[in-house]
């Protein structure tokens, strides 16, 4: 099955689209997505996932203002046709910056612009964006307007419920209440504070409690504004749950790790049976895409990092995950000999039908 073909399917659960078969930018579909990742959700990344599920929501690594205006723009903003719906996550915090950095992103083709107020990293907090914002809610609404005042697209935020000593009960509304008055098109809660002193990135993603149930209030508080929640999903029943009340779900590691959750996503969220049924399925349907990145220099081991976790489970899933990392890494092995060759290391058949 060719890469494009997944993109045809479509109902009522999919965004609108218009006559050229794009995503309508006055609808979008914040049912399920998987969270922008640093070092992770690059393209090859997301035409995987993609691939598993045609209508989830996908999300590029955080993209700073000034890469895309003093660095390889071209290269920043590339990705795959297949991908859509995507969205660009940008990283900055000066609003004439943003603005010209979202006319780049929808002209590239971008269904959606996230502004990162999430990211307790030392980087991020140096450069005056992420979840730093949390604690300047004003200059946030300024750059929305701006952002907003830029393109016809989305501009959506991704944030936390509050940073430090904050009280998320009094911090999160009044940040909500000015990015929506900015004419923000949606809010993603990462439902945890961020410590930016004292806590890694790392301890920030698992350390600091979750508060799912705050996150509902605010759409309770803001029923006209999506509210998507993102933090501490790892299950489609827990998400289902969890999303009660809100416009969507957002997924992180998880589903990073654990790639095929896509699939469970594409039947319990959508109510769509997957179109690849299991990861060797998902690696076949890469070849033609992986041949033509490495005849174009491209390092296999760049694209088959992300494919470990098709696997996971499985018997042979060691043998797998080791053809696609250290086999992958011998210059003379033949790209479509050595996919094919992981995709026979496994026993691909149902559980019940393999014990």
């Amino acid at each position: 099955m060719g890469i494009l073909q997944h993109s045809d399917q479509a109902d009522s659960t999919r965004p609108l689209t218009t006559e050229n078969g794009t995503e309508s930018s006055k609808s979008p579909n914040f049912r399920f997505s998987v969270a922008p990742m640093m070092d992770w959700t690059d393209r090859h990344c997301r035409l995987m996932h993609r691939l598993i599920s045609p209508n989830v929501r996908l999300y590029t690594e955080m993209v700073t203002t000034g890469a895309l205006i003093h660095g390889p723009r071209d290269s920043l903003l590339r990705h795959d046709a297949a991908e859509r719906p995507v969205a660009l996550q940008l990283g900055g915090s000066e609003p004439e910056d943003l603005a010209a950095c979202v006319r780049m992103g929808e002209d590239a083709g971008y269904d959606e612009i996230n502004l990162n107020c999430g990211c307790p990293s030392d980087r991020v907090q140096n450069g005056r964006f992420g979840a730093c914002l949390m604690g300047e809610a004003d200059l946030v609404a300024r750059c929305v307007a701006a952002m907003k005042r830029a393109v016809t697209v989305p501009v959506t935020v991704k944030c936390r419920i509050g940073i430090d000593d904050q009280d998320p009960a009094q911090v999160l509304p009044d940040f909500i209440a000015k990015v929506r008055d900015a004419g923000a098109d949606a809010v993603i809660v990462h439902a945890r504070k961020a410590w930016l002193q004292g806590l890694s990135p790392k301890q920030n993603r698992d350390v600091p409690p979750l508060d799912h149930a705050l996150v509902r209030q605010m759409k309770q508080r803001f029923p006209d504004l999506p509210i998507v929640l993102n933090g501490g999903l790892t299950e489609i029943d827990q998400c289902r749950f969890e999303a009660d009340g809100l416009d969507g779900v957002m997924i992180g590691r998880e589903a990073y790790h654990r790639p095929m959750m896509l699939a469970e996503a594409e039947s319990g969220i959508f109510g769509f049976e997957p179109p690849l049924s299991h990861g060797g399925d998902v690696v076949a349907a890469m070849i033609p895409h992986i041949a033509r990145e490495v005849a174009d220099g491209a390092r296999l081991t760049h694209i088959t990092r992300h494919m470990m976790g098709l696997a996971l489970g499985r018997p042979g899933a060691r043998r797998f995950r080791r053809i696609l990392g250290e086999d992958a890494r011998n210059p003379d092995q033949d790209t479509e000999t050595l996919l094919l060759t992981a995709i026979e290391a496994v026993d691909w058949r149902p559980v019940s039908a393999a014990a």
